[in-house]
C-alpha cells in the first residue's frame, strides 16, 4: 500500500473508508477539492483511488468491485465512483461479529498501551451499553435483522424447493444495474461465506446459476414442477465464482493496458506478440467487458469469446459511425 511520507497505511484505511462515502454524497468532486478535504495531496487521493479498483464484496467479481472513472480522473480531474453505496450504509454488526468485537477489546484493554486504553474503554462501554448490563444482552446487539435474514423472499424459495416447484424471480444484477425477470428451477440454498445464494438452472439463460439472495428483489412459487425433480444442488463453496454464473473473457492487452492485471481478478495469464500480455478473466455480464473495453482501446484486444468479439466490433463501429454524424468528422 503506497502512502506519502508521514501518511501510515492506517491513516490510508481511514481516509479511504471516510473517502467513499465522501464521493457518494456529492455525486462527482475534483480531485483537488478532496485532496483539500482529506488533508493531503492529489498524487496521493489518485492513489487511493486507483487502489479502491481492487476493493469490492465477496467474492470479488468485476460487478462486485468499486468503479471509478479513469477517463474523468486522467482527463477532466474529476472523480466518480459507483458500485460502493454499501459503504455509505453504516456498518451493522452480526451476533457473532458483535461478540467476537467484544471480547477482542475486552483482551486487548489490560495490554494496550495507555495512550489507546481509554479509547478502547470507550469503545468497549459503548457496545456493552447496547448489549445490556454486563453484555448479558450482547447477543441483541443485532437490533436490526440483515437482508439475509429478514428477506421475505427466503420463505418462498424454501416451498419452492420443497415442493419441486419452478420459481419466477426478479433479479438485481449490479453490473449493469438493471432489474430482470427470470424463470428458475431451485437445487438448494448455499451459504458462502456471509452470503446465501440460490443454487438454481435459469431458463432465462439456459444454464446453471448461482444467484445471490439478497440481490433477489421478488419471488413468487409457481405451480409447474421443476424440469428436472432429481437434480441436485452444486457445492458453491469452493472455487464457485469460475461456474456457468460468469463467462472467461481473454484479452490481449497492450502496455498502457496492462494495469488491468493490477486492477482486476486475473485468472491467468500469459506472454503476447510484440510485448503484449493475454489474459483471461471472469466477468458477470457482456455489457460489462464491452464497457472495459472501450476504456482500453485502443491498446487491448478481445480474444475470446468470438461472439463477445463480434457484439464489441459492431458496437465499436456504430460507435464510431456516430462522428460522422450531424456534421462530426470521425478522428
Amino acid at each position: 500500500m503506497t502512502t506519502q511520507p508521514g501518511d501510515t497505511a492506517p491513516d490510508q484505511v481511514a481516509r479511504l473508508l471516510a473517502l467513499v462515502p465522501y464521493l457518494l454524497a456529492r455525486g462527482e468532486v475534483r480531485l483537488d477539492d478532496a485532496a483539500a478535504h482529506f488533508g493531503t495531496d492529489a498524487e496521493q487521493i489518485e492513489r487511493d483511488l486507483r487502489l479502491l479498483f481492487m476493493t469490492g464484496v465477496s467474492p470479488g467479481l468485476p460487478g462486485d468491485l468499486i468503479e471509478v472513472d479513469l477517463e474523468a480522473l486522467e482527463g477532466d480531474r474529476i472523480i466518480r465512483v459507483d458500485n460502493a453505496d454499501y459503504l455509505a450504509r453504516p456498518v451493522r454488526f452480526s451476533p457473532a461479529e458483535a461478540t467476537s468485537l467484544v471480547v477482542a477489546l475486552r483482551t486487548m484493554v489490560e495490554s494496550a498501551p495507555e495512550e489507546a486504553r481509554d479509547v478502547i474503554q470507550r469503545t468497549l462501554a459503548k457496545l456493552e451499553d447496547a448489549a445490556g448490563q454486563d453484555g448479558q444482552g450482547l447477543l441483541r446487539l443485532h437490533v436490526s435483522p440483515t437482508p439475509l435474514e429478514s428477506s421475505a423472499v427466503v420463505p418462498v424459495l424454501e416451498s419452492a424447493l420443497a415442493h419441486g416447484h419452478q420459481v419466477e424471480i426478479s433479479y438485481h444484477v449490479p453490473s449493469r444495474d438493471q432489474e430482470s425477470r427470470r424463470i428458475v428451477d431451485p437445487r438448494g440454498l448455499a451459504r458462502v461465506e456471509d452470503l446465501l445464494y440460490l443454487d438454481a438452472w435459469c431458463h432465462t439463460a439456459a444454464g446453471d446459476r448461482a444467484f445471490r439472495v439478497d440481490r433477489i428483489l421478488a419471488a413468487r412459487e409457481l405451480d409447474t414442477a421443476v424440469a428436472d425433480p432429481g437434480a441436485r444442488a452444486r457445492d458453491l463453496t469452493g472455487g464457485w465464482f469460475t461456474d456457468a454464473e460468469t463467462t472467461t473473457v481473454t484479452l490481449r492487452l497492450g502496455p498502457p493496458a496492462r494495469w488491468v492485471i493490477e486492477y482486476y481478478q486475473v485468472t491467468a495469464q500469459r506472454p503476447g506478440p510484440d510485448g503484449t500480455v493475454e489474459v483471461d478473466l471472469e466477468v458477470a455480464s457482456e455489457q460489462w467487458a464491452q464497457s472495459l473495453l472501450f476504456r482500453l482501446a485502443p491498446h487491448a484486444e478481445l480474444l475470446a469469446p468470438s461472439d463477445y468479439a463480434d457484439t464489441f466490433t459492431s458496437a465499436a463501429r456504430a460507435t464510431l459511425s456516430l462522428y460522422g454524424a450531424d456534421g462530426v468528422d470521425s478522428p
